[in-house]
């Protein structure tokens, strides 16, 4: 690992152990849609061995962070909202499941405008409601 790789690593660990709950969940959205594109550009690749590899790896990862999200929720105090995402989580891991096993984009696609549409409501929740 390169010792710009460290610094970037050890930052990013830095910045997940400080931030606050809110934050924390933001990340987790950066992280799947990164995750995501990355999948995305995969798609792209002529080498079949490199196409499936990057698009599988990336997919799984971002469906771990989905699932954690699904986890974290808790619907006795959520009421329907946790119930909802965790709906809308559980269709975001079918449909990337789908795209992963027949390597075809558009699930992907869905999935990151749906997660942006989900990540930047919940960034402006925090600009409203965090001090």
């Amino acid at each position: 690992m390169s010792a710009e790789a460290k610094v970037a690593q050890t930052y990013c660990q830095v910045a997940a152990a400080t931030a606050g709950p809110g934050q924390r969940v933001a990340m987790l959205y950066d992280g799947a849609i990164r995750f995501l594109e990355r999948a995305q550009s995969g798609f792209q690749s002529e080498d079949p061995l490199e196409r499936n590899r990057t698009v599988h790896n990336n997919i799984t990862r971002a469906q771990a962070i989905i699932d954690e999200l699904n986890l974290c929720l808790n619907i006795e105090s959520g009421g329907e909202l946790a119930a909802a995402l965790r709906r809308l989580y559980g269709y975001f891991s079918w449909r990337l499941d789908e795209s992963n096993r027949r390597k075809h984009p558009h699930g992907v696609q869905e999935v990151v405008r749906r997660l942006t549409v989900l990540r930047d409501a919940w960034n402006e929740m925090l600009q409203k409601h965090e001090p």
